[in-house]
């Protein structure tokens, strides 16, 4: 007879069967992978791929067939799915980085520090978070293969696997397993009447932008390969790069001047590019998230431009801090200059987008700006309260929309805990790097790497290397992994973890 309660028993079912429905999207990615792999003859990455896809296979096949009749998925299952598939989906993509490198025949320093699980599951979990910090030093000497899965897991994550595993179910999970799956990845955007609706349009909106991001890229002068992964990599705010020395490699304005409209795309609601694309351009100006991301956007551009004016002449102070701050507050992470450099003024103000990061709704990090704008206005709410007569009504507002008093509350506490448990876990990560990494790298700049991971950012002061201490890199993981499920889920995850039970 089981120790273990039947509701127990009936939630870890529940768990198993998703889990089991979710990881062989790892092995759809591999076997796609193969693809490219025969394309540029890379025969040696394709047994790899296979040990990938098996791997994704079997153990999905092993979690799911046992499990398969298990009940609804509620919301608390769905957040504990969430938090441990992404782990467990990181783990299998870090896969072809340990195999590729372990198989090849190819003596590069890049490639062969792969070969360390930590380096790889680094690697792995930064891609498919969408955070962009990399353990590749020349990202240009991985073979094809690498650098596709790089960008490909960027492109997936930035809409997330579990996503992707719904719309691929479409047909098979109606209902409130759906929902509670859906929300508990960080989405709450319903452009649709229906889940799987809105699903389907958000990857058609998706494909459209990535390939006319191709086409601009390679419009602006790059080759149709790094057109093609930067394309994917930017949409998704991901960052990684398959060149020397990231964006800053081509030293051309126009490829810059290209690649800052499709990070902001990447960083504003797939509700607003709805609508935007059937013919509604006014949007961009209406919607309130989107209205305020421009206003800080050009607000720390002028900062930046500002400070660096100091150090430089005004021509390239303001094309470099356009640049960097576009890619700092859409959490994409490209870069054009020596951030580790920049005096602490000019990475602080890089750290203040990138805590702020892009609209809910899109691929980008950090707290939102609809979080910002809530506990702004409910400050403000909150003083006005204050000073009116007892029975006075004071309306909350966010943009043109009157909000009852009792949303109001539930609004503010909700971003308050958000925010509130994003610094302790920030204060968290500060400190291990404090503890690890060489003495030179200041505070901060220390901060600077903490906020660039756990906003999804991928933005770099030279601390992330792939020589960096294991207690390093595996702070910055859990910043990563936190940070793009917006914390609540990984402790759904922790707490069952010791509690044995979800309630």
């Amino acid at each position: 007879m089981s120790i273990i309660p039947v509701y127990v028993r009936s939630d870890l079912q529940i768990i198993l069967r998703d889990l089991g429905r979710l990881l062989p999207v790892v092995g759809i990615m591999a076997i796609i992978s193969m693809v490219i792999a025969l394309f540029f003859t890379e025969y040696h990455t394709l047994i790899p791929l296979l040990i990938t896809a098996g791997v994704s296979f079997a153990l999905g096949a092993a979690l799911y067939f046992p499990c398969r009749i298990a009940g609804d998925t509620k919301l608390k299952h769905g957040m504990v799915i969430a938090a441990f598939g992404w782990l467990l989906i990181a783990v299998i993509g870090s896969l072809p980085f340990i195999l590729i490198a372990s198989f090849s025949a190819q003596n590069c320093d890049t490639l062969l520090h792969f070969r360390n699980p930590l380096t790889a599951f680094f690697e792995a979990i930064s891609g498919f978070t969408g955070t962009g910090l990399t353990m590749a030093i020349r990202p240009d000497l991985l073979p094809r293969t690498l650098q596709w899965w790089r960008s490909f897991s960027e492109w997936v994550g930035g809409m997330g696997v579990i996503v992707l595993m719904l719309t691929l179910l479409a047909g098979s999970r109606p209902g409130v397993g759906t929902h509670s799956l859906y929300y508990a990845e960080a989405r709450g955007e319903k452009i649709q009447p229906s889940i799987i609706s809105t699903l389907r349009t958000m990857w058609w909106i998706y494909l459209l932008y990535t390939f006319i991001s191709i086409a601009i890229l390679w419009g602006a002068g790059m080759p149709v390969w790094e057109a093609l992964n930067h394309a994917m990599t930017a949409i998704s705010t991901g960052g990684f790069t398959i060149t020397d020395n990231n964006i800053a490699y081509y030293n051309d304005i126009t490829i810059e001047l290209a690649l800052m409209p499709i990070m902001l795309f990447g960083a504003i609601s797939f509700a607003v590019h709805y609508i935007l694309l059937r013919g509604n351009g006014m949007i961009l100006g209406r919607d309130f998230q989107t209205r305020w991301l421009l206003i800080i956007l050009v607000g720390g551009i002028i900062l930046l431009t500002l400070e660096k004016s100091f150090t430089m002449s005004s021509d390239s102070a303001l094309r470099q801090s356009a640049f960097q701050f576009i890619s700092a507050i859409t959490c994409t992470g490209f870069q054009t200059a020596e951030i580790g450099l920049w005096s602490t003024t000019a990475q602080l103000l890089l750290v203040g987008g990138m805590f702020i990061g892009g609209a809910a709704g899109s691929t980008a990090g950090g707290i939102k700006i609809m979080r910002m704008l809530i506990m702004v206005k409910g400050v403000q709410w909150r003083l006005r309260k204050i000073i009116a007569p007892r029975k006075a009504i004071v309306p909350f507002r966010i943009g043109s929309t009157k909000i009852d008093e009792a949303d109001a509350g539930h609004r503010l506490e909700d971003a308050s805990l958000i925010i509130f448990l994003w610094m302790i876990f920030l204060v968290v990560g500060v400190f291990v790097l404090l503890q690890t990494v060489p003495p030179h790298f200041t505070l901060s700049k220390v901060i600077f790497e903490v906020v660039s991971a756990q906003s999804n950012v991928g933005l770099t002061t030279g601390i992330t290397h792939p020589e960096m201490a294991s207690l390093s890199k595996l702070m910055l993981s859990f910043n990563m992994w936190i940070g793009r499920l917006e914390i609540i889920p990984v402790l759904m995850l922790i707490r069952t973890f010791f509690l044995r039970r979800i309630d």
